[in-house]
């Protein structure tokens, strides 16, 4: 299959595109940063461009049979636009090039239910300070995308895992539309979610929750991880 993945070389996207080749697809890996991007494939072709600019995005799109974005910018107090107005020029670009399929990800924070199992600080004190302070503006501009979607005609399917951290490799995670309870999702975890939903439509024009159940994080190691994150080189 072809497909074109955009925030390819930030840290879900880069182990996404290399899911992608081993699984025998072609792919275009779209990045602002095609100098730095760490993968060589024969059927991998790395586009140099932003989402911001649509003839680039038109020209990504056209000729593929899905698209994938893994879109994504570190917390911010400014306004974020990067989801809405990604995504408005990724289905702009669809519709100009009878693309349907399209699979994005967003956060298990911009669902309506909270519980993570993570225990009381966690669930009750902590993920409430991030999501009405530092992530407001990055869950409420993931909350425009997905309302965009859910209004569109396009087959998409948004996937909202926990929070992020890594794996060696693929575990034996688990889907289920809307909400999981549970804390975090491993990166290749979620990218091997986002590539099987291009064998299915079972969720197609639904939202899903990803998690890993059989590895996870230490809290401290992640929330120093999310306190000192460097903008990612999508």
């Amino acid at each position: 299959m072809k497909i074109v993945i955009f925030g390819a070389n930030g840290a879900t996207g880069k182990i996404l595109t290399k899911q992608a080749l081993e699984a025998g697809h072609i792919v275009t890996a779209v990045t602002r940063h095609p100098k730095t991007f760490p993968l060589q494939d024969v059927h991998l072709n790395v586009m140099g461009g932003d989402v911001f600019d649509l003839a680039l995005v038109e020209q990504a799109v056209a000729g593929q049979d899905a698209v994938l974005s893994t879109l994504g910018v570190p917390f911010s107090r400014e306004p974020i636009t990067i989801y809405s107005r990604g995504m408005a020029h990724i289905t702009q670009a669809m519709k100009h090039s009878s693309v349907r399929r399209v699979i994005c990800v967003s956060s298990s924070a911009t669902g309506t239910n909270h519980e993570t199992g993570g225990g009381f600080i966690f669930d009750k004190i902590l993920q409430p300070i991030v999501m009405s302070t530092i992530g407001k503006t990055t869950y409420a501009d993931m909350k425009e995308m997905e309302t965009m979607l859910r209004k569109s005609d396009f087959d998409w399917t948004v996937v909202r895992p926990s929070g992020l951290f890594e794996t060696e490799t693929i575990t034996d995670y688990r889907v289920a539309e809307n909400h999981i309870s549970r804390q975090f999702t491993s990166r290749a975890d979620l990218a091997d979610c986002m590539l099987k939903q291009l064998a299915t439509d079972k969720y197609s024009r639904k939202v899903i929750a990803v998690a890993t159940f059989s590895a996870q994080p230490s809290m401290l190691k992640f929330m120093l991880q999310e306190a000192f994150k460097e903008p990612a080189k999508s």
